[in-house]
Formats: C-alpha cells, sequence, structure tokens
C-alpha cells in the first residue's frame, strides 16, 4: 500500500504543483551549497580514521569509535543521540600471518590476509600440498581422493566484463564465505582464495569467512592478487606446488557493544520513523575509509543539513551508526527487533556501503509501481549527476528492516563502483583515498533523497 500511495503522492505532485515542484527544487539546491560550503563529513572522517583507526567488533578500536559517534551526533544537531546495547562477535587476527610458496626446492613467501573468523594454525604452520580448483563443481569433481589432506586454492577471479563492480565481487565471494566448509567437506587442511578485487596489486583482502559445526575447521587466507597469480602460474606448468600456512587468530567471548542512534524530531505525534546509516566497525586493517566510513559520516551529515536546514517536519529522523555488520550484522539485528518491539512505525531506510566515490543514484528494493510515479524526484536529482535510480538491493544493515516493515521503503546509495573494490577489506582502505568533494556531494545525494521522501511519503 505504501508503495502504491507514494507513487500517487509524487505523479499528482508532478501533475497539478508546479509551484511545490519549484520549491523542492530549490531546496535540493540548498542542501548541496550548504553541504559543498560547510561541510563536517571531511574532517569527521579525518579523525575517524587517523584518531580512531580500524574499529573490528569487540576492539579497542570499535570502543573509541563508538565514543566518537556519539559526540559527532551531538556537534551535529541531533535532538537527542542514545547508545543501543548490543553484544558482538570478537575476533582477533593475532601476529601477522605467513603464507610460502614451495616449488622445485624454491621457496617464495606470498602476500596473504587471514580471512575474518578464521582458526589459527599449530604454531608450526601447516605445510601441504595444493589443489586448484575455480568452482565448487570443480572442487566436487576432484572429489576426496584427490583433495584430502590438501589445500585447497579457489581462484575464481572477478568478471572483468560487469560494468557494476558489485556483480562481479557478487559472482564470486561465495568462495571467500564458504571456501573452508567446502574444502572440509572433502578433508583439506586449510584454503587460500584469489583476493575479491580488479586491481592489480599484492595487497590481500581480507573478510569474513563462515564455518559449521559438522565439519572440521580449516583455517582460511586471501592472497594479493599478484601472489595468485603466482600460485596459478605454478601450478599450471605441472609441478608439485606446496603451501606453508601460519596463522594466529583465535575467537573470543562476545563482547559489548552499541549502535550508535541520532534523532530529529517531527512537529507531528506519532510520526513514522525515516532512518539513514551506515556501519562503524571496520576491518582490522586499514582505517576503513570507503568501508564503511565515508558511510557513517555521510549519513551524520544528512542529519546536520535536516538539522541546520529545518527539514525533519513531518517524520523522525534517526541517524544509525550500526556496529558489526561486517562479522555477523549483530547491531543491525538489534535494531530491527527493538523498534518492531517498540511498535516504531518505519517508512524509509537509506544505507550508504558503498564508498565515498562519485555520486551516480540509489538502488531501491522495490520501487514505486507506477514508474511516472519517480518522475519528479528524477527529475529534481537528475542536473547533480544522480541519473540512476533502479531495482536493487539497499544495504545489509537497513535491510533487516524488511521483515517487520514490510511496507517501508528501503534504499542504497550508489557512487561510482569502479575503485571500490581496489580497497576494499584491504591495507589501502585509508582517508587518503577518499576525495573531500566526492564525499560532500556523497553526503548532499544522499540527504535530498531524504528531504524528497519526507516530503512526499503520506
Amino acid at each position: 500500500m505504501i508503495y502504491r500511495l507514494l507513487s500517487a503522492a509524487i505523479l499528482v505532485g508532478c501533475l497539478v504543483a508546479p509551484a511545490t515542484a519549484q520549491e523542492d527544487s530549490i531546496t535540493v539546491r540548498r542542501i548541496f551549497q550548504e553541504c559543498l560550503k560547510n561541510n563536517t563529513a571531511y574532517d569527521n572522517l579525518r579523525v575517524l580514521c587517523k584518531q580512531v583507526g580500524h574499529r573490528l567488533s569487540g576492539s579497542e578500536g570499535s570502543k573509541k569509535a563508538v565514543i566518537w559517534g556519539e559526540a559527532a551526533l551531538k556537534a551535529a544537531g541531533a535532538d537527542s543521540v542514545w547508545l543501543q546495547p548490543v553484544k558482538v562477535p570478537h575476533w582477533e587476527r593475532g601476529k601477522p600471518e605467513s603464507v610460502t610458496m614451495k616449488v622445485s626446492g624454491q621457496s617464495r613467501k606470498l602476500k596473504a590476509l587471514a580471512l575474518g573468523g578464521s582458526v589459527a594454525t599449530p604454531s608450526s604452520g601447516i605445510e601441504a600440498e595444493v589443489v586448484m580448483v575455480k568452482s565448487k563443481e570443480e572442487l566436487e569433481q576432484l572429489g576426496r581422493k584427490k583433495v584430502e589432506g590438501k589445500i585447497v586454492f579457489f581462484n575464481h577471479p572477478f568478471d572483468d566484463t560487469h560494468l557494476r563492480t558489485f556483480e562481479s565481487y557478487g559472482s564470486c565471494v561465495w568462495q571467500r564465505v564458504d571456501g573452508a566448509i567446502q574444502a572440509a567437506r572433502f578433508g583439506a587442511v586449510g584454503c587460500v582464495i584469489r583476493s575479491l578485487t580488479h586491481i592489480r596489486d599484492d595487497n590481500p583482502h581480507t573478510g569474513v569467512m563462515q564455518y559449521v559445526d559438522s565439519l572440521p575447521k580449516v583455517p582460511g587466507l586471501a592472497l594479493g592478487y599478484l601472489s595468485a597469480n603466482a600460485l596459478e602460474e605454478a601450478l599450471a606448468k605441472g609441478q608439485q606446488v606446496k603451501l606453508q600456512l601460519k596463522t594466529h587468530c583465535r575467537t573470543l567471548p562476545d563482547a559489548d557493544s552499541y549502535n550508535v542512534i541520532g534523532e530529529l524530531h517531527a512537529n507531528r505525534p506519532n510520526a513514522p520513523w525515516l532512518v539513514v546509516g551506515g556501519h562503524l566497525d571496520s576491518w582490522d586493517v586499514g582505517e576503513g575509509a570507503h568501508d564503511d566510513g565515508a558511510g557513517v559520516v555521510q549519513s551524520i551529515e544528512v542529519l546536520r543539513l535536516m538539522k541546520k536546514l529545518g527539514l525533519a517536519q513531518r517524520f523522525n529522523i534517526r541517524c544509525i551508526l550500526f556496529m558489526n555488520e561486517e562479522n555477523g550484522a549483530k547491531g543491525a539485528r538489534k535494531y530491527a527487533e527493538e523498534a518492531e518491539r517498540k511498535n516504531e512505525p518505519h517508512a524509509f531506510g537509506l544505507e550508504s556501503d558503498a564508498g565515498g566515490f562519485t555520486p551516480r543514484g540509489f538502488t531501491f528494493e522495490k520501487l514505486p509501481e507506477s514508474i511516472a510515479g519517480m518522475d519528479r524526484i528524477r527529475y529534481l536529482l537528475a542536473p547533480y549527476g544522480l541519473h540512476d535510480l533502479s531495482k536493487g538491493g539497499s544495504g545489509v544493515d537497513v535491510g533487516f528492516l524488511r521483515k517487520p516493515f514490510p511496507m517501508a521503503v528501503l534504499s542504497g546509495y550508489r557512487p561510482d563502483s569502479q575503485r571500490y573494490f581496489d580497497v576494499h577489506h584491504a591495507h589501502t582502505d585509508v582517508f587518503e583515498t577518499v576525495h573531500p568533494r566526492e564525499l560532500a556531494l556523497g553526503a548532499a545525494s544522499m540527504a535530498s533523497l531524504m528531504y524528497l521522501m519526507s516530503i512526499h511519503l503520506p
């Protein structure tokens, strides 16, 4: 029903209220002018990256990030700021991991990172012959006889033909998430994967992996792109190749943490909520600048803009800095559960978790039924380079609002994706890779969509 109402409201506005359309155009321009001239996002990101640093759930960095986030939301002018308790996973990498390739009596160090959640190897490491596969089907064909006691190399590279790099990521992320499970099914003693990236460097990219209790837990690591090439080339020559793996990871009991939430209150009673957010946690390498420091500071900037320009009137607004998106999404689960328990209606959710690059548009999990109903929003956003308003996923965190609030419109901010996987989950995801103007344009784009939804949602 809300989608029919949204379509009707926007379509009627297009047909009978040109004065309102002009006012909306002026307001969007004011948002961009204020953000480009006075935005706080870049300075906030500098502090988050350089003073807080990486902030994996349960770490000391994540505790500092909560304190920082609370202060940043207060400085942005939130009417109220509060912390929502949540238990989160606590995994630690420990000492740096190592991977050594051994071929014909020669040894070569490969660049690698343990995957998030991996178990440790014995202190002496694991050394075994390598078998290479590019799919689960190839692993099935090899079977236990050819895999048992070996290390599986999952070598499924990004498909460079996809224009949207998240499609390349989606087609091969299985090897990182489920690789250790699949390898253990056939008796392997470990697994390594090709890092999920387009860029031809040797920086490995970590990320979450999973285990199941019914199978042995074997260590999992990601190799840098060039290291993966070296391993692939050695195996392609038909030589016997061994890898020695050493990891020092450990999983500790779940830790206490928080979602950090800032609010702007509507001028009407019992108003539904519009939410905007990103995830406060990051992996334990780099500084989490694009993933997802950019989304966090953009969301805070949205709240600041709506407060300063007096745009939060018909709906309550929440800026949510979610904890634990990277390895469990416990923060998002907790938020959705509590919102349902408190019977807090949610009409719209917007997430920024695709980097701080140049704005391109927004995806919507369910577009209004009438495409004409989006014409006004398209018209207002097009001058700012926001041409891509299409059906697609919103984000891991706001996606948890689907079940308790099935009629809510859920959206994801979509900047240019071509460079995102250069730094995703890598040591190179640092403040210096974020351009201040691109970051500000993204925040203004998000604030504009939030404003338009606050005007046109019934």
